[in-house]
């Protein structure tokens, strides 16, 4: 059975729009919800929805996750413990996309949708099931998603006073692509009651990769 080829941003595209909301995330406290740290990629929206993007070097990626309401391919120890039918989430794929699986089931986390990166596009098993991704909400997936979850934390600042962040403030967080600064930061979420330094510093953290 053939891989199906998926219409997502490359690792490359993800980076400056995951570190640009991670930044924000950290500089509110927040950082465990989102975070880099050599080789992953997390985001969670801490209620047990997630998805991670593991670099495996050689321009390889695995990007998995589950989301406890909509993932129904119930990989592995899922399907016995919700007495469901498996769904095979590496048909097909290359065994380099395997050890990411084993690490995150050793982990005792679920597994709902396993995406793997080759250098040229992602790919996934071939099933009709229903795997979660697109509802764990990960802000990366688009510039435009990436913005309202940026202004949805960011209002909250007390620099800002309730008002919404700058527009333009916004699109230079995310162009920094991970090289961001404390200024990038405060020009966000204003002066005052945030720590710009941790958001900046868990930005830089994407520069890894």
């Amino acid at each position: 059975m053939g891989l199906v080829t998926l219409d997502l941003p490359t690792p490359a595209q993800l980076r400056g729009r995951w570190a640009a909301y991670a930044a924000i995330r950290a500089a509110r406290g927040r950082d465990r919800t989102c975070w880099a740290d050599v080789p992953v990629w997390h985001y969670d929206d801490s209620g047990g929805n997630w998805a991670e993007v593991h670099h495996l070097g050689a321009g390889r990626a695995v990007l998995i996750g589950y989301d406890h309401e909509h993932s129904e391919t119930y990989y592995g120890p899922a399907a016995e413990e919700f007495g469901e039918d498996e769904t095979d989430v590496l048909a097909g794929a290359p065994d380099w996309w395997r050890p990411v699986v084993e690490r995150m089931l050793a982990e005792k986390e679920y597994v709902g949708f396993v995406y793997g990166f080759d250098g040229d596009g992602w790919k996934r098993a071939d099933y009709s099931a229903e795997d979660g991704f697109r509802s764990v909400g990960l802000p990366a997936l688009s510039l435009e998603k990436t913005r309202e979850s940026i202004i949805s934390v960011a209002r909250e600042a007390p620099g800002l006073g309730g008002s919404a962040p700058s527009p333009a403030a916004i699109e230079a967080l995310i162009a920094a692509d991970g090289d961001v600064t404390e200024a990038h930061v405060t020009a966000v979420v204003g002066a005052g009651g945030w720590d710009p330094a941790a958001g900046a510093a868990a930005a830089r953290r994407f520069l890894a990769f």
